[in-house]
């Protein structure tokens, strides 16, 4: 059931934040704090690996739970279950939210809207007059920059909070988005880090997906005649 309250949550957080994607966006002018404009490729090799990274928090909550004495032992055991169910539930979303393999940025000097493919967009207006903070009646985002990284928070009922932070490298041609998840449930917060690159949209390449159950699976693709 929480599970499914967090995804209906979100799901009807990403309508109104497609919704909100839809003014349209100027030309990036020398004034935009950094240029991520572009298209970009999720690159499988140089990111973090889901099931790897769950299987990781998941022994590290089962060596703590087992940690202590005899009188300790139960509720140890019961903490230990509790936060296990926090880890899957946050993991799950972290595999919906985190599964795009293409990306198309356009960016002017005050906005920027990230297309993310199967996803909805995340968009940012950090001009001058836009608001600090916007109420989705489901929750509320806020979108700044933090020195060269643009920072997207989102805080959803039941607590859930999910940041995207993304930057790119010197050379332009690699974008990073390290996204993060935090529940008053959860041990810790989870985090999942993805890497793209530049490519050219119509070339020849591969399609991964990649989840908790079946981990990763990679087939090549064609371009289009």
């Amino acid at each position: 059931m929480i599970i499914r309250r967090l995804v209906l949550a979100l799901f009807a957080a990403t309508l109104l934040l497609a919704c909100a994607s839809e003014a349209p966006v100027e030309p990036i002018s020398e004034a935009a704090p950094t240029r991520m404009a572009g298209d970009w490729e999720l690159d499988y090799g140089r990111s973090d690996n889901l099931q790897a990274r769950f299987n990781a928090m998941l022994r590290e909550i089962r060596r703590q739970s087992s940690r202590g004495g005899s009188e300790r032992s139960r509720s140890a055991a019961l903490a230990g279950n509790s936060a296990q169910r926090s880890l899957m539930a946050l993991a799950q979303m972290a595999e919906l939210i985190t599964e795009s393999q293409l990306l198309n940025i356009e960016q002017s000097r005050v906005a920027i809207r990230v297309k993310r493919e199967g996803n909805f967009s995340l968009s940012c207006d950090y001009g001058p007059d836009a608001p600090s903070l916007s109420d989705l009646g489901l929750g509320v985002e806020r979108c700044f920059w933090d020195g060269n990284q643009l920072v997207f928070y989102m805080r959803l009922p039941d607590g859930l909070d999910i940041i995207h932070r993304l930057s790119v490298s010197e050379s332009q041609q690699t974008l990073a988005i390290l996204t993060t998840l935090d529940s008053p449930g959860a041990a810790d917060p989870f985090t999942v880090r993805r890497i793209y690159r530049k490519y050219v949209p119509g070339n020849s390449g591969y399609r991964c997906t990649e989840t908790l159950t079946r981990g990763r699976v990679c087939t090549t693709e064609k371009s289009a005649p």
